[in-house]
């Protein structure tokens, strides 16, 4: 073997570098996170868009925001639909699994069109992963 066969052309440094580049970085990002990761619980916050038509009822289409810390696992959200009588509607929504700083998206539906009343959304509730 002579020396000229070991040594390695400039595509493979190039990859190399490339390489020890992206895994660095990886690693100083997972270490910043680690770091910076904050203590506060999950900051739940529910957003519910227009409703829609779909046959016979309605449906509500719900968004669930974490601004915490912390996931939350197996939300339960209620949302309560009034149109001023004395009887309500109630519909649930559930997401499984929110982490910190994410959304879900899902949807509720109503017998009475929401749009002649009042809709409220609450959480009932979350478990600690």
């Amino acid at each position: 073997m002579n020396s000229s066969s070991l040594q390695k052309n400039w595509i493979e440094w190039l990859v190399f570098s490339f390489s020890a580049i992206l895994v660095l970085g990886v690693i100083g990002f997972l270490i910043f996170s680690a770091v910076n990761l904050g203590d506060a619980p999950p900051d739940l916050k529910i957003h519910l868009s227009a409703s829609q038509p779909e046959g016979k009822y309605f449906r509500v289409p719900v968004k669930i925001k974490n601004d915490g810390d912390k996931t939350a696992e197996g939300v339960q959200i209620e949302v309560v639909f009034n149109e001023g009588k004395a009887d309500e509607e109630t519909a649930t929504f559930e997401a499984a699994f929110l982490p910190r700083h994410s959304s879900r998206e899902g949807a509720v539906v109503f017998k009475t069109d929401p749009r002649k009343g009042k809709l409220e959304a609450r959480v009932l509730g979350y478990e600690k992963p």
